[in-house]
């Protein structure tokens, strides 16, 4: 399979770079990307949004050939972009796996309370994420993230998604769930909590929990690899 590696906010494609050798074992092409305006912290982020990062992966979709069999990764804030490359190229692709992330509904924004500091959203300081983030991100962990994070564009955040076609739900999914475990969803989902609305008219989902804080890339990666592989199958 051709897996594309989408990642989370303030990061590039380098943040798979201890979750790709995993993949690459179980014998799929890994294409781990860096998404408009996460080039470096000196690059041009102004005016960028949702719909430039879906249409970004979008591209990289297009190219490959018809008969190319592609799953989408997406971590965190990247998860709605996958959604958005569903909505956009249903026929395209063969699953999305997500990592401690779910599709966003429409109309919704990934997280619009994001402090903004001169029209970019830069990594905020640890004391703004809950305990539940934080898992097993140690000092030593915190303080590489913050050496390598990249600020994220203000619309990315900021942006209510669109989204047009049904078929999107018949695109199968896997949920890694780290913070909270998977029950918790199952849970959300049967109590019609809006954060879980447009998961549950997904038609085929699959649960898999991977206990630690949000970014499993950094604090359990050999494990995250070995779970994303399992689900390719």
């Amino acid at each position: 399979m051709d897996v594309i590696l989408i990642p989370g906010f303030w990061l590039d494609a380098s943040s798979w770079e201890r979750v790709t050798p995993l993949i690459e074992e179980a014998g799929h092409r890994v294409h781990p990307l860096t998404l408009p305006g996460l080039e470096s912290v000196d690059a041009d982020r102004s005016g960028i949004g949702l719909r430039d990062h879906i249409d970004a992966v979008v591209r990289v979709v297009d190219a490959f050939d018809d008969d190319a069999e592609i799953v989408l990764v997406a971590h965190s804030g990247g998860g709605a972009i996958a959604h958005g490359v569903a909505d956009a190229r249903p026929e395209r692709i063969a699953r999305i796996v997500y990592v401690d992330a779910g599709p966003l509904g429409p109309g919704n924004s990934i997280n619009d309370g994001l402090p903004v500091v001169d029209g970019e959203i830069p990594l905020p300081d640890w004391s703004d994420f809950s305990d539940e983030d934080l898992i097993d991100l140690d000092d030593d962990l915190r303080a590489k993230f913050r050496a390598r994070s990249i600020p994220e564009p203000k619309g990315v955040a900021y942006d209510p998604i669109e989204l047009r076609d049904e078929r999107r739900y018949d695109v199968p999914i896997t949920i890694i769930a780290c913070e909270f475990p998977s029950a918790a969803l199952v849970e959300w989902i049967a109590a019609e909590s809006p954060f879980t609305r447009e998961l549950a008219r997904v038609k085929r989902v699959d649960y898999v929990d991977l206990p630690t804080g949000h970014w499993p890339q950094f604090t359990k990666p050999v494990q995250l690899g070995q779970a994303i592989a399992a689900a390719l199958g």
